[in-house]
């Protein structure tokens, strides 16, 4: 299971990275003040290592690694795929622009998958297996309470595992 936590140093440097992301660009607790995000000021880095390479994010609002409410962004290039996995939390996804295409289950499968548009909303209830993918550029907002966690329905398919297998 990855969950970013202090406990793990990669968890840990996600979790300080949301903070610097988070706080010139808010400046306030999400839970107890009152955000703004101007387009202009959001600050993009790299996704964490237990998402497959290429997407970017950005925290808008609280910390991903902490207990609490949280949004964050989700830049995923032409071509990116997310495969089937689950989270503990409950998810909202809205998709800002591009698409994102949505399926659910343990293996990526044509029948049931959803093709969200700019504009769309979606939500996945904690444990929902799915998995996602994005044959344009695509951004989407991903609102829901933290430790977001990803954890996937096979192992090979998680990045982190494979970067450590390959060492």
């Amino acid at each position: 299971m990855n969950v970013f936590r202090f406990g793990n140093p990669l968890q840990a440097s996600f979790a300080v990275l949301s903070m610097l992301v988070a706080l010139p660009a808010i400046g306030a607790d999400a839970a107890n003040e009152t955000v703004f995000v101007d387009p202009g000021s959001i600050k993009w880095q790299d996704a964490p290592p237990s998402l497959p390479k290429g997407a970017k994010i950005a925290v808008l609002s609280g910390d991903p690694g902490k207990e609490g409410p949280m949004v964050i962004r989700l830049r995923a290039p032409a071509g990116y795929r997310i495969p089937p996995h689950w989270h503990t939390q409950s998810e909202y996804l809205t998709i800002i622009s591009g698409a994102l295409t949505i399926g659910g289950g343990d293996n990526v499968k044509k029948d049931g998958e959803h093709v969200m548009k700019a504009g769309a909303f979606h939500y996945l209830p904690g444990k929902a297996h799915h998995y996602a993918y994005a044959k344009e550029a695509t951004v989407v907002q991903v609102q829901g309470t933290g430790p977001f966690d990803i954890n996937y329905v096979n192992d090979a398919d998680d990045p982190q595992k494979a970067a450590k297998s390959k060492q």
